[in-house]
């Protein structure tokens, strides 16, 4: 392993939260979440374009899986400590050991919008960014018309550095969007 690339925990426990690395055979509730929330994700996320199958959830989880002992993308599922239930997806990307810094990504079901779970789960993963991997720099970007994802980063104090115009293309393809890139940093 290179130096420069800290230990990385296969899992993270918050007062409600059991968040870990993807295992072979999360696939199943992955895809039940994605199904159940495909409404709400197909408007922000490249991968909700079309429902997937079970089958390509499972590849994909196990991808997910390789690349996170790879520490080359470190996707995290999150899970209801009490219940055991699937409630969303975060995790590090566009990571840059060197310097060190990294973004965090994020999706929940929608059954579990609304209580707080994905705040609890991104400040945890921040945490663990910054403290635990040395981070100088931790990065949200999102759709400035994603109101719902702004709120993590805002409720969580990570500083709105600006936004891109006409940055990106919708994920339907239709429109350009803008991006907000909020930071925290040391």
């Amino acid at each position: 392993m290179d130096k420069a690339v800290p230990e990385i925990p296969e899992e993270i426990r918050t007062e409600r939260l059991l968040i870990r690395m993807p295992k072979p055979g999360d696939g199943k509730a992955v895809n039940a979440a994605i199904r159940a929330s495909i409404k709400e994700l197909k408007a922000w996320l490249p991968f909700a374009q079309q429902l997937p199958s079970v089958e390509e959830t499972e590849i994909n989880t196990v991808e997910a899986h390789l690349n996170f002992l790879k520490h080359e993308n470190l996707r995290y599922l999150i899970f209801n400590k009490e219940t055991g239930e699937f409630i969303g997806s975060s995790g590090f990307h566009s990571i840059e050991w060197e310097v060190p810094k990294m973004e965090i990504g994020y999706w929940i079901d929608t059954r579990w919008s609304g209580f707080g779970y994905m705040a609890e789960a991104v400040s945890a993963l921040s945490e663990l960014a910054l403290d635990g991997f040395g981070c100088k720099r931790l990065e949200i970007r999102c759709d400035a018309e994603n109101v719902k994802s702004r709120a993590i980063p805002e409720t969580l104090g990570f500083v709105l550095e600006g936004v891109l115009h006409n940055d990106e293309l919708s994920v339907d393809g239709k429109n350009l969007t803008d991006t907000c890139i909020y930071a925290k940093f040391m």
